[in-house]
């Protein structure tokens, strides 16, 4: 299968191109940004040597419905989707934290906890927990934004305002948003018999300094969701959660030896393993959104995607 590993497109008016780890985004005359998402896929902050077909058109449609069932409540960049794997909207100055937020002790939380740690981010965790239990009250713990390449920092709510990296008035926003949205998508989880266990939002400024909600959301990649049912007989058993996350993938490369560790070796990827996490992350499209994943045509990929978007710009 045709899977998109980079782009290297020439829109009129183009005056950049950013490249993260899974997205690259394209400046339109300091105007517009079109993000498109790629195939790559991405863990402990290392990008994996194989794409995963159709990931990218699944985080992106997922994202655009999540922006769209919650725009109510918080503004987000998004004008469009001319292309199933593209979104466009307002350029924005991102800030440089990541909102992470918490309702269960899970992943990088739990094994922080297991480690002795009652403080993350500054935020205290009670003591007696099981490792996906939930928290009391969902807790925040931000994480610096990394370049390419370098790993995201935990951080405090007291660092990020000590070191200037966003103000208080703004940040007191982002907190604000970060609640309103994980409530709405607890709320929207919970209609699809999930529970959302954590989640990440990025935010950014618009050119008139208004907050917007950026990048995905409520996604795989930015998010864990448990299956509801169940969940409390295997907390009562001490067994696993079955979840829909990216956590699959960490959890196989953990096993097999990597994890983004200096002198680790990416463990190979048959064409099986491909298929095998394609098929999930199909199954993680169709639970949280309770639509059938459709396939969009991947011959000639990148023709499709730089004829949808220069047609949308020529309007």
């Amino acid at each position: 299968m045709n899977t998109i590993n980079e782009t290297n497109f020439q829109f009129p008016k183009q005056k950049s191109v950013y490249k993260g780890k899974v997205r690259e985004v394209y400046n339109i005359n300091d105007e517009l940004l079109v993000m498109i998402a790629t195939d790559r896929l991405s863990a402990f902050d290392v990008i994996l040597p194989r794409q995963i077909p159709f990931k990218g058109q699944i985080l992106n449609q997922i994202a655009t419905k999540m922006m769209n069932d919650t725009v109510d409540i918080v503004p987000n960049w998004l004008i469009a989707n001319p292309d199933e794997n593209v979104a466009i909207g307002h350029l924005c100055e991102p800030f440089k934290v990541e909102m992470v937020i918490r309702g269960y002790l899970s992943g990088h939380a739990a094994r922080e906890y297991k480690l002795g740690k009652r403080t993350i981010c500054g935020v205290e965790m009670a003591e007696g927990l099981k490792e996906n239990d939930k928290f009391p009250e969902p807790l925040i713990t931000p994480s610096t934004k990394a370049d390419n390449g370098e790993h995201d920092e935990d951080i405090s709510r007291e660092d990020i305002l000590a070191k200037g990296i966003v103000s208080e008035e703004d940040y007191i926003v982002l907190e604000n948003y970060t609640r309103a949205l994980f409530q709405r998508g607890t709320e929207i989880a919970a209609k699809r018999g999930l529970i959302l266990v954590d989640t990440k939002y990025e935010f950014g400024k618009t050119k008139d300094g208004k907050i917007v909600l950026i990048d995905e959301i409520h996604t795989p990649d930015s998010s864990r969701y448990f299956y509801a049912d169940g969940y409390q007989e295997r907390q009562d058993k001490e067994e696993a959660q079955k979840q829909l996350s990216k956590e699959f993938v960490r959890q196989w490369l953990i096993e097999n030896g990597f994890q983004g560790k200096e002198r680790q070796q990416i463990p190979e990827m048959s064409d099986e393993k491909i298929i095998e996490i394609s098929n999930r992350y199909i199954e993680l499209y169709e639970q949280i959104t309770g639509e059938t994943f459709v396939k969009a045509a991947t011959d000639n990929v990148l023709n499709r995607i730089e004829k949808n978007v220069n047609s949308f710009l020529a309007k």
